[in-house]
């Protein structure tokens, strides 16, 4: 098992741009969606509308699970495919009013785009997900080599 602190994994995680937000519909049935994610303290951050799907299944279950990979390249040969890295972790999501949103995390997820807080699928609401467990990962702070192995390529720490 590759040797991580909760330092190394919330250091790389605030580094990615994309995660995989894993949640359950009010019927009970899976459902994920790909979302831009921005780091702030303890919190992951990402945005929606009150009126999507993704709202909806938050406000009627804010347990999630959530995936982020990690892109990993062979410097000087980018054509080769090699398996991403991932930090995975269970959460409790809230609905946050835009208003709430830390502005630094809404520059950020929105990139200068004047979103009316109003719109026609709902208001803008921030997606705020508290980690709780452990960070599970794979290939983090670990060679494309070691990757191979997956005993040396796996990796567990608190989220605190």
């Amino acid at each position: 098992m590759v040797e991580l602190t909760t330092s190394d994994v919330w250091r790389v995680l605030a580094q990615q741009n994309f995660m995989v937000l894993g949640m359950v519909s009010a019927r009970g049935a899976a459902r994920t969606a790909g979302v831009m994610l921005e780091v702030d303290g303890n919190h992951v951050w990402s945005t929606t509308n009150e009126a999507e799907w993704k709202a909806k299944h938050l406000a009627a279950n804010p347990q999630v699970s959530v995936t982020v990979p990690v892109p990993k390249r062979v410097p000087f040969v980018p054509w080769v495919k090699v398996p991403a890295a991932t930090i995975t972790f269970s959460a409790v999501a809230s609905l946050v009013p835009a208003r709430e949103i830390p502005s630094r995390v809404r520059d950020v997820l929105l990139r200068g785009l004047d979103v009316e807080e109003e719109g026609a699928r709902g208001a803008l609401v921030g997606i705020r997900v508290e980690p709780v467990g452990d960070f599970v990962t794979y290939g983090v702070g670990v060679s494309l080599l070691a990757m191979r192995d997956t005993d040396a390529a796996r990796g567990r720490v608190p989220v605190r």
